[in-house]
């Protein structure tokens, strides 16, 4: 069994690995198969979404795991289209039904949808369900500080976790900012840039010789120490291990500079802007 990865204390008294496990588009007995070799990997945190479809291969790859059930971190999340408070609520029983969980660790509003405007009944409907015992710490997704400012004023409940979009070409500084600010956790998806470049790039390329390491390995150093928690997927066993493998080198401060310079004016991956951006 690898080490096991650091953890880090949330704002609600639990805590939660330093590194989690993606699991987007990992469905049926392959995803099963992917995820257990994951958490045979050392991994303890399976990040899942009611969209992604496939919280029942999450509860059927922890029991088949093998690994105890209170070792495991189990993350899902509300979508854009269940945001009303009954709704959302009826929402989580389901997810908990399909995972075959009595509780999930961390439920999480996957956008704030501010058009649609129901994002305040849904952090509420989070709140009861952690009252109820059905969740054990809530959260958000692609929360911004004045959707964040809301729901705190109008619920006195602030979020333990805000998972965003978070890569060398979207550093997020002042949502970063104003997160640990709060005290909230700041989660990054997609922390290899899907879809782009990254992996190739020159500069990280460079500073990763200069460590021994790989590229993935430098961009998640690099986002740990950032103080986030980043959520690679992988499918082999040699890249979950890989990825899970930062926490015995340091980048120094110029290379966190030069990383954190590659940063873009707007480099989401996708037109997915959060003050505007509907996700159903």
């Amino acid at each position: 069994m690898p080490d096991a990865i650091p953890t880090i204390p949330l704002n609600d008294g639990t805590h939660m690995p330093a590194v989690g496990f993606g699991t987007y588009k990992l469905n049926g007995a392959d995803g099963v198969a992917t995820m257990v070799r994951a958490l045979h990997n050392g991994y303890r945190l399976l990040d899942s979404a009611f969209n992604y479809e496939n919280e029942g291969a999450v509860g059927a790859a922890l029991r088949k795991s093998g690994v105890p059930r209170d070792e495991i971190r189990v993350t899902s999340k509300l979508p854009g289209r269940r945001h009303a408070y009954d709704r959302a609520l009826a929402t989580i029983e389901e997810s908990l039904y399909r995972t075959g969980l009595d509780h999930l660790d961390i439920y999480l509003i996957h956008w704030p949808n501010p058009q649609t405007g129901l994002y305040v009944e849904a952090w509420q409907a989070l709140v009861e369900a952690r009252r109820r015992g059905l969740v054990r710490t809530i959260g958000v997704c692609n929360f911004l500080p004045e959707h964040l400012d809301r729901i705190i004023l109008e619920t006195g409940v602030a979020p333990a976790i805000n998972q965003i979009e978070l890569h060398p070409y979207f550093p997020q500084a002042p949502q970063r900012d104003y997160d640990s600010s709060h005290a909230i956790v700041t989660q990054a998806w997609s922390p290899l840039g899907r879809a782009n470049d990254l992996l190739g790039h020159a500069t990280i390329a460079d500073i990763a010789r200069q460590h021994g390491r790989s590229i993935a390995q430098v961009i998640l150093r690099w986002q740990v120490q950032l103080g986030t928690v980043p959520l690679p997927k992988a499918t082999s066993d040699a890249r979950q291990v890989e990825n899970r493998s930062i926490f015995d080198f340091a980048l120094t401060a110029a290379d966190m500079d030069t990383i954190t310079a590659l940063g873009r004016k707007d480099g989401r991956l996708a037109d997915q802007d959060p003050s505007r951006y509907e996700e159903f």
